[in-house]
């Protein structure tokens, strides 16, 4: 899943000790939140995919504090912010982030089972092969009854209805032609497929979409 992007795809700042701190991420932290504390459960074991510098799952666990969380990155560096976010914050509901891929197929057999998965602003920087391994592994993660909750950027109905989105994709797909903004048809189709019903798409802010499923 490892991939040349453009400079504006991903920014982390370094802060004291291991801390990094990502603007994006502060800016859609009380949103995400609120999305959260809207369609999450409240209890069980969730896990966040992609948890990047750390600074949603120290606002996740905050605000779901029946839940245990399981943050995950990639990259060694993320996971210690995230570690050093958490440890800073004295929260007790989270676990030490952990390696995850979620685009290798097969994760999900040394993770499950979960009640809640979260992933945010990832499936604009991944394949369409990749992100349907993430949803079906995701899928396969889920107790019955749990919930995933998708967020980022994405077309409507092949439309970017933005001039930032549409020069963003371009970015992206200059970079990669592979990448790239998906579309809400084929993600309804895709969670579908993984046996997620219940689809919802909200309007979240800065022209972006969360996708709320469930597996029954």
């Amino acid at each position: 899943m490892t991939r040349k992007l453009p400079s504006t795809a991903s920014v982390a700042i370094a802060q004291d000790g291991a801390k990094l701190h990502a603007p994006a991420a502060a800016r859609n932290a009380q949103a995400l939140r609120n999305l959260l504390l809207d369609h999450a459960p409240k209890t069980g074991r969730a896990l966040e995919i992609a948890s990047g510098t750390g600074q949603h799952i120290v606002e996740f666990a905050t605000a779901l504090p029946g839940l245990h969380w399981q943050p995950t990155d990639i990259e060694a560096e993320r996971r210690a912010s995230i570690d050093a976010h958490v440890a800073e914050a004295g929260l007790s509901n989270v676990a030490p982030a952990a390696h995850l891929n979620a685009a290798e197929a097969g994760w999900h057999d040394a993770h499950a089972p979960f009640d809640l998965i979260v992933l945010v602003n990832l499936l604009h920087l991944i394949s369409e092969a990749e992100v349907r391994t993430v949803i079906t592994e995701a899928a396969k993660a889920l107790r019955p009854q749990g919930v995933l909750v998708l967020y980022g950027p994405f077309k409507r109905e092949g439309r970017l209805t933005s001039e930032g989105d549409v020069r963003f994709h371009d970015q992206l797909r200059t970079a990669d032609p592979a990448i790239g903004y998906k579309d809400t048809l084929d993600m309804r189709r895709w969670l579908g497929d993984a046996g997620l019903t219940a689809v919802q798409t909200i309007e979240m802010p800065a022209n972006n979409l969360a996708f709320v499923s469930r597996k029954i």
